[in-house]
């Protein structure tokens, strides 16, 4: 009887638990995480569930009895600590050994940290220790005007708190969606009372606050930081195995070693539809990834290339994204983006490479098309929701 071993228990190792089992397979499975609960997803933990509008059983991805009832060895509070592919063995933090005949790594992503005393949000019981600070009206200071920097700002502000973000870039998301999007979100946070600085850098997290790079010191009673994850590539690098950005895969999530396999926010995966490999730390990733890579352990002919897709909530503003802006040389808009009900669409060379929409649903699915085409468009006919 094959064992097959997943490494790393959060959202996509557990769909690709679930995926193995509705895919057929009989054999062994295990399911090693480090944390001590359960599988859950990460999402509500800066949304809904921070925000006290969700109850924690919501965020479990599988009912606790799921994993005896489907026969899925669930191994909590340890971690692979080696992997020997040549030996198709990993070792465990509590110090026994596990062979496997198929291992996915789905070991995800850990926060990039500063020094000092801050938060950070990546776990449930973060989540839990922010929501309790947040409810005594802390003076809040994020380090961090990315997604999760944004999420937690609202969160505080919703609940009361003064909330100052520092951000080096000129703007929020400056990265992610270039200087005209990211104002808007920086505009929307500073209607809601937020304390926008941009253009400076935190540098140390002291006891009373931060210094900023500048020497300047802000005073709060908690600093949260959010400033992106590395993915957990040591285990594949110690292995042997091919790492960039992540632990490379093809299009079929598998590894440079054919009997191991990546998936989530550790992989970075070839993707056909760019022509390149992508990493991408987003939900969706882990929740298709998962299943795709336990059919490719199973031997079927898997080529994954969905769409790079996520989503936000802050204050009033609900959005869903999809696809890179890299290259981009043309923003078009659709709706009215001061009303905060509008598509916009990024264009490579006449081409959609990326759309956004913002409290205008059900475009998803077009946007994804346009991108997936690769199609000259004709700006007039672009999708109004």
């Amino acid at each position: 009887m094959a064992t097959f071993v997943i490494a790393g228990a959060g959202l996509a190792g557990a769909k690709a638990a679930q995926a193995l089992r509705e895919e057929g397979f009989d054999g062994e499975i295990v399911l090693i995480g480090a944390e001590a609960e359960r599988p859950y997803e990460r999402p509500p933990l800066s949304k809904d569930y921070l925000n006290g509008r969700s109850e924690r059983d919501k965020i479990y991805v599988h009912p606790p009895e799921w994993y005896a009832d489907n026969d899925v060895d669930l191994r909590l509070g340890r971690r692979v600590t080696r992997i020997e592919p040549g030996h198709h063995l990993v070792r465990l933090s509590d110090g026994s050994r596990q062979p496997y005949d198929k291992l996915l790594l789905a070991t995800g992503a850990v926060p990039r940290r500063l020094p000092g005393p801050g938060y950070y949000l990546r776990t449930v019981q973060d989540s839990d220790a922010l929501k309790e600070r947040f409810a005594a009206g802390a003076k809040v200071l994020v380090v961090g005007a990315s997604w999760i920097g944004l999420e937690t700002a609202a969160a505080a502000r919703t609940a009361g708190c003064e909330v100052t973000v520092v951000e080096p870039e000129p703007t929020a998301l400056n990265r992610a969606l270039g200087p005209e999007l990211g104002d808007l979100f920086a505009r929307l946070h500073a209607r809601k009372g937020v304390h926008l600085r941009f253009g400076t850098a935190a540098a140390e997290i002291t006891d009373t606050g931060v210094r900023l790079s500048s020497g300047e010191r802000l005073t709060a009673d908690l600093v949260v930081v959010g400033i992106g994850a590395a993915p957990e590539i040591w285990l594949a690098r110690d292995a042997g195995l091919d790492v960039g950005q992540g632990i490379l895969t093809d299009a079929a999530l598998r590894t440079s070693h054919p009997d191991v396999f990546a998936a989530g926010d550790v992989a970075e995966h070839f993707h056909p539809v760019y022509g390149r490999r992508v990493r991408v730390e987003h939900w969706a990733n882990a929740l298709h990834g998962g299943p795709a890579a336990a059919k490719s352990m199973l031997g079927q002919d898997v080529t994954y290339d969905p769409i790079p897709y996520f989503y936000t909530d802050q204050y009033e503003l609900g959005m869903e994204f999809s696809g890179d802006v890299e290259g981009y040389d043309e923003i078009v808009y659709r709706g009215d983006p001061d009303k905060l009900e509008f598509i916009t669409y990024w264009l490579r060379a006449g081409r959609v490479v990326a759309g956004m929409n913002v409290n205008t649903w059900d475009v998803v699915d077009d946007i994804q098309t346009l991108i997936r085409s690769g199609a000259v468009v004709d700006q007039k006919e672009l999708p109004t929701g």
